[in-house]
């Protein structure tokens, strides 16, 4: 007969195996809205990378995304052509997962993340691959986030 201690050592284990495995990460339930202007083509090829990667993808073309960035906080000298929400952060721009993990994972204080301009051969564009410099911005001001 097997002793109680080891019965119940191995029923404690199989129980916190059991909890482990059924914990979400922290980018589980990832879904993103992206707003875009109708008329453009890498904004699209960006939602599409995110499906790609896992994320649930919202699309709303919007005719005003100066008022969405406004709305939004981003500011001026950070604009790109699209602006997503996800998880309760505002992502600017052709901002690889990589970048947009590494925000869900660390939760830091900031408004968000952006990529400014459109960087050849970023997640979404076409073109040979240039220095995809991601910044966070909030109410600290704006800093360097990345190098992608």
């Amino acid at each position: 007969m097997m002793p109680r201690r080891l019965i119940l050592a191995g029923a404690v284990a199989l129980g916190a195996a059991a909890f482990a495995a059924f914990q979400p990460s922290p980018v589980a339930a990832r879904e993103a809205v992206v707003y875009k202007n109708p008329q453009c083509g890498c904004c699209k090829g960006w939602a599409t990378y995110l499906q790609r990667n896992g994320y649930k993808v919202t699309v709303i073309d919007v005719e005003d995304m100066e008022g969405i960035k406004r709305r939004l906080q981003v500011p001026d000298n950070l604009h790109s052509c699209h602006t997503a929400m996800i998880d309760g952060y505002v992502v600017e721009g052709h901002v690889p997962v990589e970048a947009i993990d590494k925000l869900l994972t660390k939760r830091p204080s900031f408004t968000g993340i952006a990529s400014p301009g459109m960087p050849s051969g970023s997640p979404g564009m076409d073109g040979p691959k240039e220095e995809n410099v991601v910044k966070a911005f909030g109410p600290g001001g704006i800093r360097v986030f990345g190098t992608y």
